[in-house]
């Protein structure tokens, strides 16, 4: 394969080590991989500060092929980054898909998330307002010292201001995309993240073991995929 980098994008908390395992899983496969931390906890930083932060960690990477991933509220910062810096293929996982100029406060009402939410609920066995619960619905599949790893960090905090941060892009970039889904996502049902895909960008979702976080929960498998993508695109 060409000479690829992958930029991975983080969601809520915009902590980079969210990626650590799938960034030692492609490096261990002969892959560069930049995980970017966000601006998350400055009250100040909208959108474009994030797509700046990560046009920062691209930095001058000469002759390279660059995939950029987004995870979750990621997926808000990543039609921003195509339109700065020549990306080759871009990856949405479990990710939020913006309309051009919607705020991500504006997209759970958009989308229809509220009711779609309420019904995965009700699958689970929980009341259908369930108040929100970081282990069962984010780490309910993330090995155990995972777990213990990521609550030894302290929860990250993310800044409300971003939700009110406009997405201004005209279209969604015109290069190829893939949208990947955890078929056990508790947070984004797998069936609302596929209906979403088709209807903002005419895409067919992938499906794949795991929950919201399959970053750490299934890295492995999450970086066959990236780099068989990359393969499939970049020879096309």
């Amino acid at each position: 394969m060409q000479d690829v980098t992958f930029v991975l994008v983080p969601g809520a908390g915009g902590s980079a080590w969210y990626w650590h395992l799938v960034e030692r899983e492609l490096r261990q496969r002969g892959h560069e991989a930049i995980p970017v931390a966000l601006p998350a906890a400055d009250d100040s930083a909208g959108l474009p500060d994030y797509a700046a932060a990560v046009v920062r960690a691209v930095g001058k990477l000469n002759s390279r092929q660059l995939v950029l991933v987004a995870q979750s509220l990621g997926g808000f910062t990543a039609p921003l980054v195509c339109e700065q810096v020549p990306v080759s293929l871009l990856v949405t996982v479990n990710a939020m898909i913006p309309k051009p100029g919607e705020t991500p406060s504006n997209w759970w009402a958009d989308t229809g998330y509220s009711e779609a939410k309420r019904e995965q609920n009700r699958r689970d066995g929980r009341d259908a307002d369930a108040p929100f619960d970081p282990l069962f619905e984010f780490f309910h599949d993330v090995p155990q010292p995972v777990i213990d790893e990521a609550w030894a960090q302290g929860e990250p905090r993310q800044s409300d201001a971003l939700f009110s941060s406009k997405c201004d892009f005209l279209h969604w970039p015109t290069i190829p995309t893939r949208v990947v889904v955890g078929r056990d996502d508790r947070f984004f049902p797998v069936e609302f993240q596929k209906r979403v895909a088709r209807e903002r960008l005419g895409i067919s979702a992938d499906e794949m073991p795991g929950g919201h976080l399959v970053a750490l929960s299934q890295p492995a498998e999450l970086s066959a995929r990236l780099i068989a993508y990359a393969e499939a695109s970049l020879a096309g």
